[in-house]
């Protein structure tokens, strides 16, 4: 129980360190959106140690919702890495003391460089503070950490400022959906937004294309030779007119002793549901589940049949 007891302490701790940020929100809150807003160059986020791992997780937001940006180590900077930052670059430093001596070497030469800073720190009178453009106060009452000494409720309410710059930048610039999968592509987010049916359709010979006046017997071998589950049947000018399935099959067996020496257009579904190659897969199976099939032939701007896109494709794609 006592166990129990201390772990609601330590989230109760945690969450009131977030809840005292809300007060603090006001126009040096805005000046560190605009600042970054109005770069020309990159965000650079420098901490170290825990505040550090805080930094970086802040940098990759930034990165994966359209806001350059890359982590630098406050350590690693003063020797040799600070020739990544630019005069064009918004610099964000991430220290809770705001007082460290890798700091307080780094920002002389932040200042010949001529970038902007912006100090999230939890010591507003500390040197840090001092010499930058913008400071944010993610000062804590206290640690959960029982000895006062491992960052938690500090690096909480880091985290979560951090994410509050991150989301209120993503707005500003008005980042959908459509740009988030632009960075993600290997996300599944990125392949239900990104991936169109010509990119996952079967062609060749596994899109198995006959005329008319095939007879069924024939539209079969050809259906078993490319491993599908259909056939697109077109007119003489390769216009789609119609899809033989394995459904056609089964209900017409019953009807017709003499079905696999029928032409193929007597038997088949007319005027089946299409899509283009340039559509996206997400719409194709948007239809297939609307309409309850497993096969969607895919055409030009022509009628003219260039691709089948079945169920079974979709799930490789991983977009089922």
């Amino acid at each position: 129980m006592n166990i129990i007891k201390r772990a609601k302490q330590v989230l109760q701790i945690e969450s009131e360190a977030i809840s005292r940020l809300k007060p603090r929100i006001g126009k040096e809150f805005a000046q560190a959106v605009n600042l970054i807003l109005k770069s020309r160059g990159r965000v650079v986020v420098s901490g170290m140690g825990k505040t550090g791992i805080i930094a970086q997780k802040f940098s990759a937001t930034l990165a994966s919702t359209g806001t350059p940006s890359l982590f630098l180590h406050t350590a690693e900077a003063i020797h040799g890495d600070l020739g990544r930052v630019t005069s064009e670059d918004v610099i964000v430093l991430i220290s809770n003391s705001g007082s460290g001596e890798e700091m307080r070497q780094l920002l002389p030469i932040l200042k010949k460089i001529g970038s902007r800073i912006i100090a999230l720190t939890g010591n507003k009178k500390s040197i840090v503070a001092k010499h930058s453009d913008v400071v944010l106060d993610v000062s804590v009452i206290k640690e959960a950490c029982p000895l006062g000494l491992a960052p938690t409720a500090s690096t909480t309410a880091t985290l979560a400022l951090t994410d509050a710059l991150a989301v209120c930048l993503l707005e500003t610039k008005n980042f959908k959906e459509k740009d988030f999968a632009f960075y993600h592509p290997g996300g599944l987010l990125g392949r239900r937004l990104l991936l169109r049916t010509q990119d996952i359709m079967r062609t060749g010979g596994a899109n198995p294309v006959v005329r008319e006046n095939r007879r069924v017997s024939e539209v079969l071998l050809k259906i078993t030779q490319s491993r599908s589950g259909s056939a697109s049947v077109v007119d003489k000018n390769g216009r789609l007119t119609g899809i033989f399935t394995d459904g056609d099959l089964r209900r017409n067996l019953e009807l017709y002793s003499d079905l696999s020496c029928r032409q193929v257009k007597d038997v088949m579904t007319k005027h089946p549901t299409t899509i283009l190659g340039e559509a996206l897969a997400v719409e194709a199976l948007r239809i297939l589940r609307e309409k309850k099939i497993d096969e969607l032939p895919v055409v030009d701007k022509h009628g003219k049949p260039v691709g089948l896109l079945d169920v079974q494709d979709l799930l490789k794609a991983g977009l089922v």
